[in-house]
């Protein structure tokens, strides 16, 4: 932590503030200059947040803490890529994975006939949604139980690991059951109950930033599931809410590229929930791959007009193979090979 003292203070004002520092089991070492004091206090700050409430002193301008609060899953805690065991698929570590499916499960013939077409243009994993989280309470909610089992038979068809939403702590076992990867959405990407339960689940956990969420604030909710015992965590951008009404988010590229820097976790995009319309979808897949992402999250449905949940950014299965045949010698060109190969 730094502390930098407004001009004038006194030498029993910065005692005061030394003597604080201390309390908080730190060491103060004053650097004093022309027109400011500044105490930096050393030790660690992972332990000891409570010092930033020195700003309440009068004498203090500013509290800056010079370590990241996140640990366990920044660079300094691990240099190398994490890569991580998905029903026998390594993700991360150089590898490029696609998990695509429809936004919900709807049907058997929806469900199985989707998971097929994503498989044979190269998805290696199969996502749908059962339990729905919606903006309006009269939208479609999921099929629920249903909904899970026929994720149930798209495995069983096809042989993709599933990944799917979970909502609440108390849902984690049920849908733990099921899928080989807990997703967790954006709107409870900071519901710590619901972080702590699925890790406990002992899952590979897929966390998505928050709607308006900070990287910060993304890498500490994984923070959470990894200091539960669980390092088996995907990070996904998946676009933020600002002004800009273009598209339904704004994909934040820039966010990919510092959680690659900062992190050892596999960084994926999902393209469908940024842009909120099918004919962005591709060139934002494009995006992510150049920029460095380990792998995308695709919305696919047989018949996106008639898909009971955001069917505008849903692709079809032929559009879904164009996006593969685009992205694949962009992902041959950043180093990376498919999953699938």
């Amino acid at each position: 932590m730094i502390i930098v003292l407004r001009p004038g203070t006194s030498e029993q004002g910065i005692q005061q503030v030394a003597d604080a520092v201390k309390k908080f089991n730190y060491e103060p070492r004053l650097i004093r200059g022309v027109e400011r004091t500044v105490i930096a206090c050393i030790g660690d700050e992972r332990s000891h947040h409570t010092i930033e409430s020195l700003s309440v002193f009068p004498q203090v301008e500013s509290v800056t803490p010079i370590q990241k609060k996140y640990k366990v899953v920044s660079r300094e805690y691990q240099a190398h890529d994490s890569v991580l065991d998905v029903a026998g698929r390594k993700i991360g570590g150089g590898t490029f994975h696609v998990v695509a499916g429809p936004c919900s499960v709807e049907s058997a013939s929806q469900t199985i006939e989707t998971a097929k077409a994503v498989k044979s243009y190269g998805a290696t994993l199969f996502r749908g949604g059962a339990f729905k989280p919606r903006t309006s309470p009269y939208d479609f909610q999921g099929l629920g139980r249903e909904g899970l089992d026929l994720l149930r038979q798209a495995r069983a068809a096809t042989g993709l690991p599933i990944v799917t939403e979970v909502l609440s702590p108390q849902d984690v076992e049920m849908v733990a059951a099921c899928a080989d990867v807990l997703q967790i959405g954006a709107r409870n990407a900071q519901n710590v109950p619901l972080l702590a339960a699925a890790a406990d689940s002992g899952k590979t956990i897929l966390l998505k930033r928050g709607v308006s969420g900070l990287v910060d604030e993304w890498l500490l909710a994984a923070e959470y599931i990894c200091l539960h015992g669980n390092t088996k965590v995907i990070l996904c951008e998946r676009g933020i809410r600002t002004f800009e009404h273009a598209c339904r988010n704004t994909l934040d590229l820039s966010a990919v590229a510092v959680a690659k820097q900062e992190t050892h976790l596999p960084v994926f995009v999902d393209p469908s929930h940024a842009a909120g319309r099918a004919d962005m979808v591709i060139p934002l897949a494009r995006a992510a791959v150049a920029v460095g992402a380990d792998g995308l999250l695709v919305e696919v449905h047989p018949d996106p007009a008639t898909a009971l949940s955001d069917g505008g950014q849903q692709l079809t299965p032929k559009q879904f193979g164009q996006l593969m045949a685009e992205i694949r010698p962009l992902v041959e060109v950043m180093g990376k090979k498919f999953g699938s190969d």
